[in-house]
């Protein structure tokens, strides 16, 4: 015989109550709750960051004076950038020169280093990362000021060349010496960085593996290209980026250090771009400029990440 069970009302599960607040609702609470915190940091970035990039854009399509009123050109000042402008693409030439010898040396001597001061350990190499970061923090144009003393044809450089029987260059008025010490005093200046960062990142590789692999029998290259190097390829990307960024901005050094000489051998994008807005009162003109850089440096970038995956490892 079958029993049919029936359950009480007082005994069924007692239904949810509905929220006083949907989800909309939530989302302006919450809004409204963090906006007094958000709200200094937001209006700051709108102040310092959208709006300059919205004028400088707008600026871009004008013949605007420094003094006097502005006149519309619309796309002029692009096209005699890129069609009727020689100095744009000969200081674009010494600014990828530029970018390619510095990021690279700046890579892989901060990666070298950065590995012997691992092996090194203890307070030695405590005091070499301090030594090597501090350039970092000195200012920019004391220290350029300082290397064009040091590399005149009468400095110290060639004085000490001088002792030994060898007749030295003139490294700030020959082309090619030129952008060598540009590059040579920019790698002094900023090599710290990326010298600390791969640092911490191999301090944040196990141990336990490194010491596998040694007594496996690797060597010292053979364990930094097996070993180290694939668990520190993040750290290398992000360096990477950095690096390439902050040379494509390159100023203080060619400024202080050259003054674009000798002729334009190291007039870079940014030093074009300050010439034509403050020296020959073209804002429109540099502002033109600025766009164009900052087009050229999001290609570069988007171009290395997407490279990243054939060599960039996450999950070692």
């Amino acid at each position: 015989m079958a029993v049919s069970v029936t359950t009480s009302p007082l005994q069924a599960a007692p239904a949810k109550s509905p929220s006083p607040r949907g989800p909309r609702s939530q989302q302006r609470h919450g809004f409204r709750a963090a906006s007094p915190y958000l709200g200094p940091g937001m209006l700051g970035f709108a102040l310092f960051i959208v709006v300059p990039l919205v004028a400088s854009l707008i600026i871009s399509f004008f013949d605007w004076p420094l003094f006097g009123a502005p006149q519309f050109v619309g796309l002029e000042n692009y096209r005699y950038l890129l069609a009727g402008d020689p100095a744009f693409w000969i200081s674009l030439r010494n600014t990828l020169i530029f970018a390619i010898l510095y990021t690279g040396v700046n890579l892989a001597v901060a990666l070298g280093l950065s590995y012997w001061l691992m092996n090194l350990g203890g307070r030695w190499a405590a005091f070499f990362r301090v030594l090597f970061f501090i350039p970092v923090v000195t200012p920019m144009i004391g220290n350029a000021l300082i290397f064009r003393l040091m590399l005149n044809d009468d400095g110290i450089v060639n004085q000490m060349l001088g002792v030994v029987g060898i007749q030295g260059p003139q490294w700030l008025n020959t082309p090619f010496w030129a952008m060598l010490s540009l590059v040579v005093m920019s790698l002094w200046q900023g090599m710290g960085y990326n010298i600390i960062v791969l640092g911490a990142g191999i301090a944040g590789i196990n141990p336990s593996v490194i010491e596998a692999s040694r007594i496996d029998g690797a060597g010292a290259v053979s364990r930094f290209f097996r070993v180290v190097f694939p668990m520190l390829s993040p750290t290398i990307f992000f360096c990477t980026i950095m690096t390439v960024i902050g040379a494509f901005k390159v100023f203080a050094q060619p400024y202080a250090l050259t003054e674009g000489g000798p002729g334009n051998a190291t007039n870079t994008l940014v030093l074009h771009l300050y010439r034509n807005g403050f020296s020959f009162d073209k804002l429109g003109y540099a502002s033109a400029i600025a766009w164009v850089l900052f087009v050229l440096v999001m290609l570069v970038t988007a171009v290395q990440f997407s490279q990243q995956k054939r060599w960039v490892t996450y999950d070692s």
